[in-house]
């Protein structure tokens, strides 16, 4: 998905940072200072480059693979685009209030900021739309380095607040499958801000 979004080679990008044979993993790092032009995909095994690290992994994966590679994310900001539906994709994996990216945030490293962003957003849109992303983080620069990734895209990026309303973007997830499947009855569609004004 990214790999697509960025130009970056797909076969690099499908190993990725994470599992071998996985669809991906720590996988796309990006330059903020050299304008996100410098996008790239990651090799296993591999210490991620750039400031900007996506873990484009199954949310059951995320957790282990960012306590995995540790030190290796110090300074980086990290963002988790995972969702944990259960089984019938009506509600969350976990019961708790809390969501992947407030775990990744617990065995991150301390100087890293994690951040969450594009898990409200199906592949397809990213693809062929312009969607809204939604985003929450703790570090108000972290997510303005990834506000500033969102628009080099050509997205919208929409500050939701802390990293405490990643549970709710996990749930806003949850509301877009469902749409999917009822209201709205197909794939080919984003949830987004219109703003009213007058």
């Amino acid at each position: 998905m990214f790999a697509e979004l960025l130009g970056v080679g797909g076969a690099g990008f499908a190993g990725g940072f994470g599992e071998p044979g996985g669809d991906g993993g720590l996988a796309v790092a990006c330059v903020l200072d050299a304008g996100c032009g410098g996008a790239t995909s990651g090799t296993w095994g591999a210490v991620p480059a750039g400031d900007i690290v996506i873990t484009a992994l199954l949310y059951d994966g995320v957790v282990p693979v960012v306590a995995k590679y540790g030190d290796a994310l110090a300074g980086k900001v990290i963002v988790d685009i995972s969702n944990p539906f259960n089984a019938t994709f009506d509600g969350l994996a976990h019961s708790e209030e809390t969501s992947i990216a407030q775990e990744v945030a617990k065995v991150a490293p301390a100087s890293a900021s994690v951040v969450k962003a594009f898990n409200t957003i199906f592949r397809n849109v990213l693809e062929k739309g312009r969607p809204n992303v939604f985003i929450a983080g703790e570090s108000a620069q972290a997510k303005a380095g990834v506000a500033a990734f969102v628009e080099s895209l050509g997205l919208r990026p929409l500050d939701v607040g802390g990293l405490k309303m990643a549970h709710w973007l996990e749930g806003m997830g949850v509301v877009t499958v469902g749409l999917a499947g009822n209201g709205v009855g197909h794939w080919d569609f984003a949830l987004g801000v219109n703003e009213i004004t007058g």
